[in-house]
């Protein structure tokens, strides 16, 4: 993807090229490093640990949520609302000051969804850690810088974040989590004012499970609960993005894939309709928890 982080990053092909310039782009996710979820477990190395960024104070989400009487099991013990409730659908010019910060995945939101507002930081093959040191970042003008070094710059009101299917393969999960918190800490110092989203990790298809890889819905569901928790633990918001994506059999349905793993124009906008209908207005919260 091409432009700088000031703009809006889209890239738009027409008709069946754009899907399949894409899926080819997509199963190439171990291409640019940072053991991509097709590349063989043994590329799946270790990351290089950095040392985590001071936080810069409790986000800022108004406290009027806080002092609304939560149902029971609709909060967490410090009064944080999580996952996301449902809320009133928005215009999608809510995501006019929103961050999505990912890998293949959101790129292809980005791509695919219809979604034509909001900022787009993502790179094939990312991951907690690259996102700090691999610069395959372009910003447009003769240049490449790590993903968090491009998106730094950005003014933004929001920024959702889905990492995780590319670590799948990492031998601890606690690196995974001390990553993430890292990761976390560096988004907030930078932007010390926009809400962090949390995504979960949406699951993959039958046929991807019947492969046996280290790709696999189980190991997404350990992933999911530790960024559930670092929601919890640094009062970010969690937004579980693949209750959406399951179909009733547990899997990421065949119509909505393009390849077990990456999500295609429908699985897309279903993700985008989530997005729409979980918003991170104050008062719609606080509105959908007393409603529940």
């Amino acid at each position: 993807m091409e432009g700088t982080g000031k703009h809006v990053r889209k890239r738009r092909l027409p008709g069946v090229v754009a899907a399949l310039a894409a899926a080819a782009l997509l199963l190439t996710a171990g291409a640019s490093g940072g053991g991509g979820a097709s590349s063989p477990l043994a590329e799946a190395a270790e990351p290089t640990v950095y040392k985590a960024v001071p936080a810069a104070g409790k986000i800022r989400t108004g406290t009027d949520i806080r002092a609304k009487a939560l149902p029971e099991g609709g909060e967490t013990p410090e009064g944080w609302p999580c996952p996301l409730p449902e809320t009133e659908a928005v215009e999608d010019t809510y995501f006019d000051d929103a961050i999505f910060l990912g890998d293949s995945r959101t790129e292809g939101l980005s791509l695919y969804s219809g979604l034509k507002t909001g900022h787009f930081y993502t790179t094939v093959g990312a991951t907690v850690e690259s996102v700090f040191s691999k610069k395959n970042y372009d910003t447009g003008s003769g240049g490449k810088v790590p993903l968090l070094d491009a998106a730094a710059g950005q003014e933004c009101g929001k920024i959702y974040i889905m990492l995780g299917i590319n670590e799948l393969g990492w031998s601890k999960t606690k690196t995974f989590q001390d990553q993430y918190a890292k990761l976390i800490d560096r988004v907030r110092e930078d932007h010390p004012e926009a809400k962090i989203v949390l995504q979960s990790i949406p699951p993959v298809s039958a046929k991807q499970e019947a492969k046996k890889t280290y790709v696999n819905n189980a190991r997404i569901a350990v992933y999911n609960e530790v960024i559930k928790t670092l929601a919890e633990e640094k009062e970010c918001y969690f937004l579980d993005v693949a209750a959406c994506l399951t179909g009733e059999d547990g899997f990421l349905p065949k119509d909505w894939n393009f390849d077990g793993i990456h999500l295609n124009p429908a699985g897309c906008r279903v993700w985008l309709g989530y997005l729409r209908t979980h918003s991170l207005e104050d008062e719609a919260i606080a509105a959908a928890l007393e409603a529940g």
